[in-house]
């Protein structure tokens, strides 16, 4: 239960502004999860509530010693998901165990709980905290394990090959190439993991001086032998509950986005810039629809063939599209951000109103040429300082990490919210078009 102005009763607040300990012992346990074809009852739906309240008020006064406690005074850096287990089992009743949201996922998706809104609300809390936030954020823009596994075959073949996606270094331009080409390069999980794998290892080598990033030839029925960009979220496994928030909707957007824009943490920085960067280019074939418009958000230049179009269909999926709330209105203005987000307007590649999103539009059968013009306008030395500039100007990290927190929970929130179940196994039916 919460009062009108969102925030916990007044009791509450003061049983979680006690010690650490005394405060963490009066949290409630979690409904347990099993099946309800029904759904859950007005008391377990009110008892969600009142727990969710009582937890954000325990994270408004103990955010930071959690936070320390976790990381053991910000020497470790877990990621997300192993930030979430090791609070699990550090402060029982704070969010669920492992064991209790694989069971969660075990039942249909209508009968869950939405423990995932719990999973927000930690991470909403630590974000919220500036040291905590900006800890954690930065510990998202390390290499991952996986990349660093196959960092040694990079650098000895430039070629790695993944699941979905393909990275090749060529006379020192990183060429990702999203290849899901029987799902339009529609996201899920598993390419969120190969993509950010991709964009670590073209920053990791020293031979790749520019990246650039482009769908590649598709093999289902309606687009094959046809380049296509990316269909956005994967909505059938969305529908499926397939898509979740530590995994998919919270790592996009801290890993391998926020890489793109502002390079990758390593262990021997330079006193010249912490960050490990470079430029990077995006060539739009087909369509760029949801999280591929927003990827074109995080790139430094954007090309795009004149029948392509690009859409952030939020309003039809009923969620919110990633980061692209807190970038898009800077590049666009408000008012043409709110009928692309809003009301999920299509911009196509040759109208006006695209040169605030496209830098260069062309035939498509002169992409490819003007893709490579593109990769060597963007060697000049003087690119990277200059986009390290432009994007600390564009995207203040405490804005960012304000952003995220409340993401966190929104996101959650749409993800399980029963319109969007409905939504999403319609948009399954047809490809984009």
């Amino acid at each position: 239960m919460s009062t009108a102005n969102g925030q916990a009763p007044a009791p509450v607040r003061e049983r979680a502004a006690d010690g650490f300990e005394r405060a963490a012992r009066l949290l409630p346990p979690f409904p347990e999860p099993g099946p309800r074809p029904d759904g859950p009852n007005p008391a377990t739906e009110r008892a969600l509530e009142a727990g969710r309240a009582q937890r954000t008020a325990f994270l408004e006064c103990h955010a930071e010693a959690l936070y320390d406690r976790l990381t053991r005074g910000r020497t470790l850096r877990p990621r997300l998901a192993a930030l979430v287990e090791d609070a699990a089992l550090a402060v029982p009743r704070l969010v669920p165990t492992p064991a209790q949201l694989r069971a969660e996922r075990a039942v249909p998706v209508v009968q869950r709980l939405g423990y995932e809104i719990d999973v927000g609300v930690l991470l909403r809390g630590l974000l919220r905290c500036p040291a905590a936030g900006r800890h954690l954020m930065d510990s998202m823009l390390w290499p991952t394990g996986r990349a660093l596994g196959l960092l040694g075959r990079f650098r000895a073949t430039g070629v790695v090959r993944m699941d979905s996606t393909l990275l090749e270094r060529r006379a020192g331009v990183a060429r990702i190439t999203m290849c899901a080409g029987d799902r339009l390069n529609a996201e899920d999980e598993q390419q969120v993991d190969d993509m950010e794998t991709a964009v670590d290892l073209a920053l990791l080598d020293e031979r790749c001086e520019i990246g650039l990033i482009r769908g590649g030839e598709m093999t289902h029925p309606r687009y094959a032998g046809r380049r296509v960009f990316s269909a956005g979220i994967n909505l059938k496994r969305l529908h499926a509950g397939e898509i979740t928030l530590v995994g998919f909707l919270l790592r996009r957007e801290l890993g391998y986005l926020r890489k793109l824009l502002l390079g990758l943490r390593t262990d021997e920085p330079s006193w010249r810039y912490p960050l490990t960067d470079m430029p990077w280019v995006a060539a739009v074939d087909g369509f760029a629809i949801g999280g591929g418009m927003q990827l074109l958000l995080a790139v430094d230049h954007v090309l795009a063939a004149s029948d392509a179009y690009l859409s952030l269909p939020a309003a039809q999926e009923g969620i919110v599209p990633g980061a692209a709330d807190f970038r898009l209105p800077a590049v666009t203005g408000p008012r043409l951000a709110r009928q692309i987000v809003l009301g999920g307007r299509r911009v196509r590649a040759n109208e006006p109103e695209a040169r605030t999103l496209v830098d260069r539009v062309v035939d498509p059968a002169e992409l490819d040429g003007a893709v490579e013009h593109a990769v060597e306008l963007l060697r000049d030395p003087a690119v990277t300082a200059n986009r390290r500039m432009v994007n600390l100007a564009l995207e203040p990290a405490d804005g960012f990490r304000a952003y995220m927190a409340e993401f966190a929970v929104q996101q959650a929130l749409r993800v399980h919210a029963a319109d969007v179940l409905g939504k999403a196994g319609r948009f399954t039916a047809r490809p984009p078009g």
